[in-house]
């Protein structure tokens, strides 16, 4: 699993945050400014210096998150790295006896060097910041030997989280190269070996709305919560440092979702173009309803949403008279509650009532939250774009970094969710393998089912035909 940090969502208030009564820096101090206790700016060496422990003093859990997550859109995590661990060194330089400092000071900088490795273990493919967090892990163990146990503690941690997401991401492209070829290819020329389809594989859509929800929170558990905030870091024509992440992309997992729901879209319009017969059509329709109504109650937004945007692409939505032999009222029910008017107002209506009842759940089942994950995203692209990310004086806009936070440490509530619903290893190969059509296939496979009503479909059709005999 991934970062198991309690939720800082509930640390999150309206107002900004809580602050600590072990907090005692001046309000306006050193380049801080507060109003009513909150902190709504800074300069940037000075939030730097904010993270910092000293003898009295430890910062807030939801300044260290807020500040860890934004800091990126000023300076690389490893930059950040290399400026705590020197202020780190001289405060022990400074402290009066090497004794002072390895009691005071030494357990507070392996606490904030745990809740970064915990929360952000991505920055850590990073050699630079490895190396730095070694000098300074090093430094802590040189002082006690219980230290010394902590800090093995520490590196273990991370190592074995980032061999996970390296493992992971390797299934992922095996993945991506056994589902490049399309349905209709093989249909031509293996038509055996895809004989099977959705509903021979998993004939109850309650157990298929599961198993996607198995998909679902493995995927949302790998994403980073600094990938959020990487989305937004202008690519910098003049940056040609490409080391940063190993050449890794910084956003990978974020992307390697969003994918996810393409595919299932995509899915979900195959099974139903596929069937040559009317009725077969108008069943898969029938079971795919059924399951995103299961996805809704479960709290799978994500899939469900999917699923309504496969029904919606137009190769399946202008199979009219496959259409009319459904029974479309608990469909239109399901459309209802994602329709984007009013910027989605009943879906996050719909969010809310989920986020509640996961608040207060007793089972996992009843914690699960699974968001329409491109909404998401686009709700804290909105948020980066409404508000500057510096203030005229050039300090950083820290209020607008509360904000973000409080978005992204919600979502990590929801992504360290165990699964409640047993796997099943046949259906969920069927769902991330087997391959689907592609876009000209689908038009192809809806006109061969019903015929073309228009000029446009008309010659759309001539086309396709002559491209895929060619």
């Amino acid at each position: 699993k991934m970062p198991q940090t309690p939720p800082f969502a509930a640390m999150f208030d309206s107002s900004g945050y809580n602050r600590n009564l072990y907090q005692t820096k001046e309000d306006n101090c050193g380049g801080l400014y507060y109003h009513d206790n909150n902190l709504l700016s800074g300069s940037l060496e000075a939030l730097i210096q904010h993270l910092v422990p000293n003898v009295d003093y430890y910062p807030d859990r939801t300044y260290i998150f807020t500040f860890l997550l934004s800091s990126r859109l000023f300076v690389h995590p490893y930059e950040l790295m290399a400026k705590v661990c020197h202020l780190c060194v001289e405060q022990q330089r400074l402290s009066d006896l090497d004794k002072n400092w390895t009691q005071k000071i030494a357990p507070k900088i392996l606490q904030l060097l745990t809740e970064w490795t915990e929360t952000f273990p991505y920055d850590f493919r990073d050699e630079r910041m490895m190396r730095n967090l070694k000098e300074l892990a090093q430094r802590i163990a040189s002082g006690d030997e219980m230290y010394r146990k902590n800090v093995q503690q520490l590196l273990q941690n991370l190592i074995r989280k980032l061999a996970a997401v390296t493992q992971y991401e390797e299934v992922l492209a095996k993945i991506d190269a056994t589902t490049s070829t399309d349905r209709l290819t093989l249909l031509k020329t293996k038509p055996q070996s895809i004989q099977r389809d959705i509903v021979t594989v998993c004939n109850d859509p309650y157990v298929l709305a599961q198993q996607l929800t198995h998909i679902e929170l493995e995927r949302l558990n790998y994403i980073g919560p600094e990938e959020f905030i990487q989305a937004f870091v202008q690519k910098d024509p003049l940056n040609t440092d490409k080391s940063c992440y190993g050449d890794r992309k910084k956003t990978r997992n974020l992307e390697a979702y969003v994918e996810w729901f393409n595919r299932l879209s995509y899915l979900v319009a195959t099974e139903i173009c596929m069937p040559v017969k009317k009725k077969h059509r108008a069943r898969v329709i029938e079971y795919f309803i059924d399951v995103a109504r299961e996805c809704f109650n479960i709290g799978n937004f994500n899939s469900l949403m999917a699923i309504i945007s496969g029904m919606n692409m137009s190769p399946v939505s202008r199979l009219k008279k496959t259409w009319a032999k459904v029974k479309t009222a608990k469909f239109d029910i399901l459309e209802h509650q994602m329709d984007p008017s009013s910027n989605f107002y009943n879906y996050r209506t719909a969010l809310r009532g989920a986020t509640q009842r996961s608040l207060t759940a007793h089972s996992n089942r009843e914690k699960i939250v699974i968001p329409f994950f491109s909404l998401l995203i686009k709700d804290i692209y909105f948020l980066n774009e409404g508000c500057a990310n510096r203030l005229p004086n050039g300090h950083v806009n820290f209020e607008k970094f509360w904000e973000l936070a409080k978005q992204v440490s919600e979502f990590m509530t929801w992504q360290q969710v165990e699964c409640p619903f047993e796997r099943d290893w046949k259906i969920l190969q069927y769902l991330l393998t087997v391959p689907v059509f592609s876009d000209d296939a689908l038009y192809l496979a809806s006109y061969e089912s019903e015929s073309p009503e228009n000029h446009i479909e008309k010659d759309r059709w001539k086309t396709l035909r002559f491209v895929s005999e060619v």
